[in-house]
């Protein structure tokens, strides 16, 4: 995969920035309403399960239409023969990018990589979830079973991934700069859990600011309710845009 194509750019127009707004809506309806705000601007939109099982691929197929780069975020995580048939499935949607979580285990993860992979042999980013930004190390003991350091399992899972083929992670801004270190700069680091320093950190526990993200090795940021429910969500996203990219 020719990744110069997809790498993150400061497009003055910030359409082609490496924002990933978080469409967490219910309908699409809800979505287009928000997006239409944005007026010619056509940022980077992450679907999640919320907003896919409400609609399904047609809102892929519809954002796709509009000019918009999809983040496809369904966690994928079962046995590696059926994760395999359903990437099979979403490589036909053109989506840019798709995650799985890495505790399905690397023989999951290379199940994983056969399927998306299309016959001409291209396809999506494919990234692996480490530990979401909600579980503290403290929940990752006592409810997962899970020991060590949050940073040292991270870190773990990035280079299950990377053993796997996959093309970066989805962990905490925290732990960006850790992956980077043993997996590489060209390894994907693509982070949630971003706040602005005088915004309400909600849900999240492991956060930090779009320029502290930039600078600690996010490559990536996924920006939710920081944009989507902000008073004047086109100056938020500029805003978080000029934070991250400099």
């Amino acid at each position: 995969m020719n990744k110069d194509v997809i790498a993150p750019q400061k497009s003055a127009d910030l359409s082609g920035t490496p924002v990933i707004i978080a469409c967490d809506f219910a309908s699409a309806e809800e979505t287009y309403r928000f997006l239409d705000k944005m007026g010619d601007v056509k940022p980077y939109v992450k679907i999640g399960m919320e907003l896919y099982y409400a609609e399904g691929p047609a809102i892929v197929r519809e954002l796709k239409r509009r000019g918009h780069k999809i983040f496809l975020d369904l966690k994928l995580h079962d046995i590696p023969n059926t994760v395999k048939k359903a990437m099979s499935v979403l490589s036909r949607l053109d989506v840019d990018m798709c995650n799985l979580h890495a505790a399905g285990t690397i023989e999951m993860m290379k199940a994983a990589v056969e399927g998306l992979t299309r016959e001409d042999g291209t396809r999506p980013i494919l990234l692996a979830v480490t530990q979401l930004t909600s579980t503290s190390e403290e929940r990752m003991h006592d409810d997962l079973l899970i020991q060590g350091n949050i940073g040292d399992v991270v870190v773990h899972y990035a280079k299950n991934a990377q053993a796997a083929g996959l093309d970066g992670v989805v962990c905490s801004p925290l732990e960006a700069g850790m992956v980077k270190e043993a997996c590489g700069k060209d390894f994907y680091t693509v982070t949630p859990g971003i706040r602005f320093a005088d915004g309400v950190v909600g849900d999240q526990v492991r956060i930090t600011t779009p320029a502290k993200a930039r600078e600690i090795g996010s490559d990536f940021i996924v920006v939710g309710r920081p944009i989507t429910a902000a008073e004047d969500p086109v100056a938020a996203y500029q805003r978080c845009v000029k934070e991250f990219c400099g």
